[in-house]
């Protein structure tokens, strides 16, 4: 189906407000048709009352039976005329007046703007071609030359109207393709923020609450074996906490089974701490990149929480610096005074540039920031005065929310 051709939108509140305006525009019309045909032309008043309101109210017909609306009108175009009085004034317009001439615009305008354009010129045809033979047969008194005028006037408006109908067409069609449009990617970005948040969910359910119930799992389930004469009543209790952590962890395995999406496979490796940010770094260097590491020395106990936080954290931000600064010296500084963990990951100015590609346009500063706050910590990140970049996170060692909840 063509773009002409093809019906035009109808949204309930547009189509209220059109309707509300043919019905105003069909009051106004009849009531001066009426009163016009009886006056000027003669017509008795009961008579001209049936042409009349379907020639006004075929526009609200042409709505929703486009069809019997045509056929209304033309009928109503045609047997008009036909009742003026022979003792008429010849000085008026016929076989259209002016009222029947705005009607026959507005219906050719609305069948066209609603229906599509080959509905819309069947609309202007048969009335046309209706008048034109009453005009011709059925002229009398009344100059060939004037009703020529009359029918000419008439059918050109009635055909400009056309052409602004399927102009209209068009533009409203257009509008709501646009309208789809703007709900669909506004759909797709709800759905792209759902998955987001699902599958960041998943991960920390899996990172965290997985590992640490199996954890107790495994601890509960060996305890009978590690600790020596422990009486039955201890060793059925361990023996409660095993089944109810295997119990929890099957839950959870279902859990993770639904928020996680088949674009997002869960992570089968174990759980990365900060002995792992070594290995980390070394690969970094195997890579090419020239990577300095500070550790903390004897820091005191760090939950799993804070060390996969931790991490995570130094991955992206070296990640970062390595993709953003390539061939600049990174420095990643780990410690932990009092009870705080400090990460700085610095790079320094990348030799062929001023300062590199920034890397806050994309979603891993935000990433590192929510790791950062779920456990009551911060981040900061941005340029340096030499022209490198610097990422410092501050995570909490005791009291963070996690660990109080």
């Amino acid at each position: 189906m063509d773009l002409l051709s093809a019906p035009a939108p109808r949204t309930p509140y547009r189509r209220t407000w059109v309707l509300i305006v043919l019905m105003a525009v069909a009051i106004v019309l009849f009531t001066v048709l009426v009163a016009l045909q009886s006056a000027g032309y003669g017509t008795a008043v009961p008579l001209a009352i049936p042409p009349g309101a379907a020639l006004c109210g075929a526009p609200l017909l042409a709505l929703t039976r486009p069809r019997v609306a045509i056929v209304v009108f033309g009928v109503a175009a045609i047997v008009l005329p036909l009742l003026v009085s022979a003792e008429r004034d010849l000085s008026w317009p016929w076989p259209w007046s002016v009222p029947a001439m705005i009607a026959f615009v507005v219906f050719v305008l609305v069948v066209t703007a609603f229906h599509g354009w080959r509905t819309g010129l069947a609309a202007w045809a048969l009335p046309a071609a209706g008048s034109l033979v009453t005009g011709s047969l059925f002229a009398g008194a009344v100059p060939r030359g004037a009703t020529g005028v009359d029918l000419l006037v008439t059918v050109s408006l009635a055909a400009g109207a056309l052409l602004v109908g399927v102009l209209i067409a068009g533009r409203l069609r257009i509008g709501e393709e646009l309208d789809r449009e703007r709900e669909h990617t506004a759909a797709e970005q709800a759905r792209r923020l759902l998955i987001e948040e699902r599958t960041r969910i998943a991960r920390e359910l899996h990172d965290i609450v997985a590992h640490s119930t199996s954890l107790i799992q495994v601890q509960a389930s060996t305890a009978e074996y590690r600790i020596s004469d422990l009486p039955p009543e201890a060793i059925g209790e361990f023996g409660e906490i095993a089944e109810t952590a295997r119990g929890s962890l099957v839950e959870m395995r279902r859990l993770l089974g639904v928020l996680r999406t088949e674009d997002h496979a869960p992570e089968l490796t174990p759980q990365r701490s900060l002995e792992d940010i070594t290995e980390l770094v070394e690969g970094a260097r195997r890579a090419g990149a020239e990577v300095g590491l500070s550790m903390p020395v004897g820091s005191p106990p760090l939950s799993l929480g804070v060390q996969v936080t931790a991490f995570r954290i130094t991955q992206e931000a070296l990640s970062n610096a390595v993709r953003h600064a390539p061939g600049a010296p990174v420095e990643v500084v780990l410690d932990a005074p009092q009870d705080t963990l400090i990460i700085r990951v610095h790079n320094r100015a990348p030799g062929d540039s001023a300062g590199g590609e920034s890397p806050g346009g994309g979603h891993g500063l935000r990433g590192m920031r929510e790791r950062a706050a779920l456990l009551g910590g911060s981040l900061q990140a941005g340029p340096d005065r030499d022209g490198g970049w610097t990422v410092t996170a501050a995570l909490p060692i005791t009291d963070h929310p996690e660990e109080s909840s």
